[in-house]
C-alpha cells in the first residue's frame, strides 16, 4: 500500500487534492483525515450518539447503500494504517504533518517525512508527476499485508502451512547495556531488491514450497518497532519452517543493508549480518 501524506493550513486545498487523487488513482484507496474535534457524520444511525455516551473508543456505522464509517477516540495513525495495508492499495492521510509518511506541502505547512511535492495549494499540484513520486517511494508493507498476498497465489490450493519471521529492533542486548533507541537502514536499492528477489525465487525452488516473500524496512526504525518479515507458503509445516529459517538468515548475509544503531551512550554504522 503506498501512503501519502497532504499537509497544509486551513484553506490549503488538502481535502481538494484528495477528491482529485480520488479521481485519478487505480485500485482500492482509502482515506485518513486527523481531526481536532469529533466531527460531525451525515447518517441516521441513530445508535452512534448512544455509543458515545457510553463511552465506547471505536463506534462504528454499517449501512446498506452509504458504506461505513469509524469515529473513536484511542486509535492511532500506525494502528490505523496497519490494519488498511492487507486490503487497500492507496492511503491518503490528511493532516497529519508531524508522521514520517511521504507527503506533499501545501502553503508553509512543512511535513516531518520525505516532501514529494510542494505547491501553494490543493488546485495546483501535477497529480500524474505526484502519482509517479508516490510510486517510487517504498510501499507501506507489514506482516499481515505480506499474509494477505501470499494466500491468493495459484498454489494455495496445495498449501497446508504458512509460516512467517519478523525481526524487531530489540531495545536491549542485557540488564547491563545500553538501550538502543532506534536503528536507521540504508540498503543499495537496486542491487538489495535484485537479489532479495532472486532469494526469494531460489528458496520458491524447494520442494513443497510454493510462494516466498520477504520485505526489509529501510529508514529509521524506533526500539521495538518491526524491521524485516519472511512469509512462506508451503505444503507442510517442515518445509514452511525450514524454508522461513534459511530465509532470514540468507537475507541478512546476502542483501547488501547496513544499520546505523544509536543508544543513549553511542551510534555506529555496520553491515546487517548474523553475529
Amino acid at each position: 500500500m503506498y501512503v501519502l501524506g497532504i499537509t497544509g493550513p486551513s484553506e490549503s486545498g488538502k481535502t481538494l487534492l484528495v477528491e482529485r487523487l480520488l479521481d485519478s488513482l487505480d485500485g482500492q484507496i482509502a482515506t485518513i483525515k486527523h481531526c481536532t474535534h469529533q466531527p460531525d457524520i451525515d447518517t441516521e444511525q441513530k445508535d452512534t450518539a448512544r455509543h458515545r455516551d457510553a463511552g465506547a473508543t471505536t463506534t462504528y456505522g454499517l449501512a446498506d447503500e452509504h458504506g461505513w464509517f469509524a469515529t473513536g477516540e484511542t486509535r492511532s495513525l500506525n494502528e490505523t494504517l496497519d490494519e488498511l495495508a492487507p486490503s487497500y492499495d492507496y492511503a491518503l492521510v490528511e493532516g497529519f504533518h508531524w508522521a514520517s509518511i511521504p507527503h506533499v506541502e501545501l502553503g508553509s505547512r512543512e511535513g516531518n517525512g520525505k516532501t514529494l511535492m510542494r505547491a501553494s495549494h490543493g488546485d495546483s499540484v501535477d497529480v500524474k508527476k505526484l502519482t509517479e513520486l508516490l510510486h517510487d517511494t517504498e510501499p507501506y508493507i507489514t506482516l499481515s499485508s505480506l499474509v494477505h498476498r501470499i494466500k491468493q497465489s495459484t498454489k494455495s490450493e496445495y498449501s497446508g502451512a504458512i509460516a512467517t519471521f519478523t525481526g524487531r529492533v530489540r531495545r536491549l542486548d542485557g540488564p547491563e547495556d545500553s538501550p538502543t533507541e532506534h536503528l536507521t537502514f540504508e540498503k543499495y536499492e537496486d542491487v538489495a531488491e535484485h537479489r532479495l528477489t532472486e532469494l526469494c525465487s531460489e528458496l520458491e525452488s524447494r520442494d513443497g514450497v510454493y510462494r516466498v516473500l520477504a520485505h526489509h524496512k529501510t529508514g529509521t526504525i524506533p526500539a521495538e518497532d518491526d524491521i524485516v518479515y519472511v512469509v512462506v507458503l508451503a505444503g507442510h509445516r517442515r518445509e514452511a519452517f525450514d524454508t522461513v529459517e534459511d530465509g532470514i538468515d540468507r537475507l541478512k548475509e546476502e542483501v547488501p543493508i547496513f544499520k546505523k544503531e544509536i543508544t543513549v551512550d553511542d551510534e555506529f554504522w555496520r553491515h546487517d549480518t548474523p553475529s
